[in-house]
């Protein structure tokens, strides 16, 4: 008993919190305050060390890194194929690729630098055709040049003047005893799997039965990333449709921006129609749907079947033939059209204060229009973090030198067991002949070196990416958001709109939040990073250990993921509002967060109405949009509708779904980037007028900023001047 009191007088002693202190009139107060200072100067100093940390990684990975080693395929002596002495040959051809299934997957091997134990030499062109060694090259006295492909062998060996046999070849990898149609991919000659279905009847390696299993083995060691496809055609054919099709794509973009600003300015004249038909279409299909349940409960009223005779079972459709179970949807359905008309009964004018904000803010934005430019600025940024981002974390990962010891690719051949793959050895100066008898003996790359003390703190330093990443992203979002508030509010608190707005807006809060406000800015981004770091963090440990996890650890670790993504939503919705405050007053974050936050508490129920109104409307704009441009397209490029100089027809381009994707995404960007500025205007008008209404009451003195409509739908007026 005495828990439940306290409990209750903590939650009365909160709501008082959020209810009270008013904001009070300032008569000096008409917008956007000029006269300001600096605010949270350690977290500025913080985040300006943490920048300076990041260049100094950056500039450490660029020393110590190479991504060469990434980017380009090694061949058996550790040089790269494309660069240097093997600019010409761009590819790197596997002696035996079966080789490779019991080693690694290829293409994770591509991605990591790492060889499979079989011999690897850059060529010019991968082989395009089945070829297997002749049973006539193991007689005595046969001649290599007459059996290999000078191409396909090590350079170290000349097949013309060579003293070895054929045998000493086979043994000793310098030349490969089969090949089979191959394609490049990211650098690697792989099968082509097409060809492996026409394989010859007589292509049997040594060990297998037939020619079919020949064809499953080298399919089984071929990684399923790059089955059934020719990574290098698709790309060029991609390519190939994007020469072709680059000026229409544009003219759909440049559509895709005139629907989006032309919805945004109509909405200044079609917000009430638009919320209203999707208010009376939900009523209506609720509606619909209790009629329907009727109707259906109707037809099996007389039914002896019941949910006591069906009992439980998996097929759900026998359900729908219950009486039961239709009354119960009817139930519901009238229950939640209950509540909707209610609803609207007691928040219409809620509803319609929602509306005649949105107007309001399609009358900002036009006044405004550099406001809808800001986004590409927002993208720039955003495109430099991810770009520094994404290289340094390429140079991180490749900043230790290779580390190559001997292994024998055969390990089963007689003299090879004693080579135990912990040697270290140069590929350049590698001499087999000084493990002999073992020729299979090789200088294979193993790992990347990690002994120095920058590569010992490799992990600490890509996490420190990771973290510069999300903080540097997060502060850029953050100075578009407070950029903008600091405009839209300038033009709400002009008292004679657009008269008193003043020159320039956006520009002048864009420097204004530089100059002052980059310390607190960067405090909302630490908080936000460092919950979505966490998140991070949850999603390594739970896909490391899925394997392994009982139902109660995979349930802990859902609720966790649940509550973090809750809390990262909660946190951007305060910092969101907090921006609009450090926007308007110049204060730091802990004060504007707090005044934002219980602005808004005190006023949630126009918080919630505004929210999803607004929601519902700029989706029905993204789906308007991205859904007329993306159906454009493919009538377009599908070659349905002719227009003067389409030569989209059947057969032209490759895929003609090319285009139309990127249309199709490219859309929803544009329209993205266009609806944020428009929710950032409507949050901070909605600010500002709450403010309004508590800073003034209409008088001579203390005149009400809002428009015309919104005092005429609130009751109120400002009265004349005498």
């Amino acid at each position: 008993m005495i828990v439940l009191q306290l409990c209750c007088i903590l939650i009365l002693n909160i709501f008082k919190l959020f209810i009270r202190e008013p904001v009070q009139f300032d008569p000096t107060f008409n917008g956007p305050l000029r006269n300001r200072s600096c605010t949270d100067i350690i977290c500025c100093v913080l985040f300006m060390a943490f920048i300076i940390g990041y260049i100094v990684v950056g500039i450490l990975a660029w020393v110590y890194g190479d991504p060469r080693q990434v980017l380009y395929p090694r061949n058996s002596t550790g040089m790269f194929c494309g660069i240097g002495l093997n600019m010409d040959k761009p590819s790197v051809f596997y002696f035996d690729l079966l080789k490779c299934a019991t080693a690694t997957n290829i293409m994770a091997a591509a991605l990591n630098g790492l060889q499979c134990p079989t011999t690897q030499v850059c060529v010019q062109q991968c082989p395009s055709r089945f070829w297997l060694l002749s049973p006539r090259a193991y007689a005595p006295g046969a001649k290599p040049k007459d059996h290999f492909e000078q191409q396909y062998c090590v350079p170290s060996i000349n097949l013309t003047s060579t003293t070895l046999s054929v045998q000493d070849i086979i043994n000793r990898e310098l030349c490969p005893v089969f090949y089979t149609p191959t394609t490049s991919a990211l650098g690697r000659c792989l099968p082509s799997v097409g060809s492996l279905d026409n394989i010859p009847s007589n292509f049997t390696l040594p060990g297998m039965s037939s020619a079919n299993d020949t064809a499953n083995a080298i399919k089984n060691a071929t990684s399923d990333v790059v089955n059934g496809f020719n990574a290098k055609d698709i790309g060029v054919r991609i390519f190939e449709d994007f020469a072709s099709s680059w000026y229409w794509i544009l003219i759909g973009l440049l559509i895709a921006m005139l629907l989006s600003l032309l919805f945004l300015l109509l909405l200044r004249f079609t917000a009430p129609v638009l919320v209203w038909v999707l208010i009376v279409g939900v009523l209506a299909a609720d509606a619909y749907g209790i009629w329907h349940c009727y109707w259906e409960y109707n037809n099996y009223k007389n039914s002896n079947t019941t949910i006591n005779t069906i009992g439980f079972t998996t097929n759900f459709s026998a359900y729908l033939q219950v009486k039961e179970t239709w009354l119960a949807f009817m139930i519901i359905l009238c229950v939640v059209e209950a509540i909707l008309l209610l609803i609207l009964l007691f928040l219409r004018k809620r509803i319609l204060i929602a509306i005649a904000l949105i107007q309001e803010a399609s009358k900002a934005v036009g006044h405004m229009m550099s406001t809808l430019v800001y986004p590409l600025v927002t993208f720039a940024l955003l495109l430099i973090c991810v770009a520094y981002w994404g290289i340094t974390a390429l140079y991180l990962a490749t900043s230790g030198p290779p580390i190559y010891n001997v292994v024998a690719l055969n390990a089963s051949a007689p003299g090879c067991g004693s080579i135990r793959g912990n040697q270290t050895c140069d590929p350049l100066s590698f001499n087999s002949s000084l493990y002999s008898p073992c020729s299979s003996a090789q200088c294979i790359f193993i790992k990347y070196n990690n002994e120095g003390l920058f590569q010992r703190n490799m992990f600490n330093l890509q996490i420190y990416n990771v973290l510069g990443l999300l903080w540097c992203v997060n502060f850029v979002i953050a100075l578009g958001q407070c950029s903008l508030a600091g405009a839209f509010a300038s033009y709400y608190w002009a008292f004679s709109k657009p008269a008193d707005i003043p020159a320039f807006p956006l520009c002048q809060a864009f420097f204004r939040t530089l100059q002052y406000h980059v310390g607190s800015l960067a405090f909302g981004a630490l908080i936000l990073t460092l919950v979505q770091f966490i998140r991070v963090v949850l999603e390594y440990i739970d896909h490391k250990f899925r394997e392994v996890q009982n139902p109660c650890a995979r349930f802990i670790m859902c609720c966790l993921k649940c509550c973090f993504w809750c809390l990262e939503k909660f946190i951007k919705f305060l910092n969101r509002n907090a921006y609009i405050m450090i926007a308007i007053y110049g204060k730091n974050f802990c004060v504007s967060a707090k005044n934002a936050f219980k602005l808004l508490m005190r006023n949630i129920v126009r918080v919630v109405v505004l929210d999803k109104v607004t929601d519902i409307l700029l989706f029905f704009g993204k789906l308007l949009v991205v859904g007329g441009v993306g159906v454009l397209a493919l009538f377009f490029f599908s070659g349905r509708i002719q227009l003067p100089g389409n030569t989209f027809q059947a057969g032209v381009l490759n895929y003609y779904w090319v285009p139309i994707i990127t249309v199709a995404v490219g859309a929803y960007l544009i329209a993205h980037g266009f609806f944020s500025v428009y929710s950032m205007c409507v949050d901070t008008l909605f600010l500002c007028f709450l403010e309004d209404l508590e800073r003034n009451d209409g008088s001579a003195q203390k005149p009400y900023y809002m428009s015309k409509n919104l005092m005429k739908i609130l009751g109120k007026k400002n009265q004349v001047k005498k």
